[in-house]
Order: C-alpha cells, then sequence, then structure tokens
C-alpha cells in the first residue's frame, strides 16, 4: 500500500531580473572642464508586493570629481538619488498569505555615462536588480513505511576477536 505524507515549506514561487538605466542631471556653481571620476556609493533599497507586482523603493549617492578653471581647480559634487521601480511578476498559482520578497542587487549601480553640457553634468546609471518571492508550498511524497534493516556495531574488542578467529595462521609453509 503507498502512503502519501505532505510537508509544508517555504520555496521560492516566483523569480526574476530586470536591468534598469536612469537618466539625471545635476546643475554646478561653477563650468566643468573636465569629468575626472564619477562613483555611486550606499546602495538601498526595498521591495514591496502589489498584486502581481513587486515596488522596488531605493536610493544611493553618487559622487562626481570635475574639474574647473581651465583643469586648475577640482571638486567633488555629492547627491542622493531616490529611484522607485516596478517589476511585473508573472502570475503565481498559489494560495499562500505568508509571502516574503527578497530583493538582490544583482548588478551594483554604476555611472555608464557622464559628459558636461553648459554649467550642468549630465549622467546615466545602471542597475540590475533580481527579484525571489517566497512563499509557502505543500509538497507531496510517496512515504515508504518499511524500516530499514539496523546493521550491528561491533565493539573494537570484539571486532579484534571475530578478526582473530577468521584468520589462519597455517598460511606459512614450512620449506
Amino acid at each position: 500500500m503507498t502512503n502519501y505524507k505532505e510537508i509544508v515549506t517555504k520555496a521560492v514561487i516566483a523569480k526574476g531580473k530586470k536591468s534598469f538605466t536612469n537618466d539625471y542631471s545635476i546643475t554646478l556653481d561653477n563650468a566643468p572642464s573636465t569629468i575626472l571620476g564619477c562613483w555611486v556609493i550606499n546602495h538601498n533599497f526595498k521591495g514591496v508586493k502589489n498584486n502581481d507586482s513587486i515596488d522596488i523603493s531605493g536610493s544611493y549617492d553618487i559622487n562626481i570629481w570635475y574639474s574647473y578653471d581651465n583643469d586648475t581647480k577640482t571638486d567633488v559634487v555629492k547627491e542622493t538619488n531616490r529611484y522607485n521601480e516596478t517589476v511585473h511578476m508573472r502570475s503565481v498559482d498559489t494560495d499562500s498569505t505568508n509571502e516574503e520578497i527578497i530583493v538582490r542587487s544583482l548588478k551594483q549601480p554604476n555611472c555608464i555615462k557622464a559628459e558636461i553640457n553648459g554649467n550642468k553634468i549630465d549622467y546615466s546609471v545602471e542597475k540590475e536588480l533580481g527579484i525571489e518571492l517566497v512563499g509557502d508550498v505543500k509538497v507531496k511524497i510517496e512515504a515508504n513505511l518499511e524500516e530499514d534493516p539496523w546493521e550491528e556495531i561491533l565493539e573494537e574488542n570484539k571486532v579484534d576477536d571475530v578478526i582473530d578467529k577468521e584468520v589462519s595462521e597455517e598460511y606459512i609453509e614450512d620449506k
């Protein structure tokens, strides 16, 4: 007779990733001559389920190092950018009411383009986010109720006795 058991566990019920590119502009007090570097740091984010989509809100700081006055002086401009992204998930056939959203940064935000436009610097930031929806699922498995045979465990001195009894000393021939 086949016996089935149901196991309730947490599992990934939906998974996906998406790349985003956002364009920004920052106005400077000094007209920039050259862009010397651009860094994105302090990336923070969280996701919230909204019907069949995940709303992700986050922020990161951008630091742009530039020169001005005909490349004789430098400065760093700092700005915090906030974003709201929506990722549509495929419909998941589950009755789970206890769902957890896990958002991961698969590719950290990175400045991919920075250009001087008068007293402004126009720049683009690229990032990739991965989303997992974890929920309760029920798994049905076949259960074998027959018990496996037990292996006898011998104490060490009993093992030596068994070996002594099984080994024959008559294997040496006199010549």
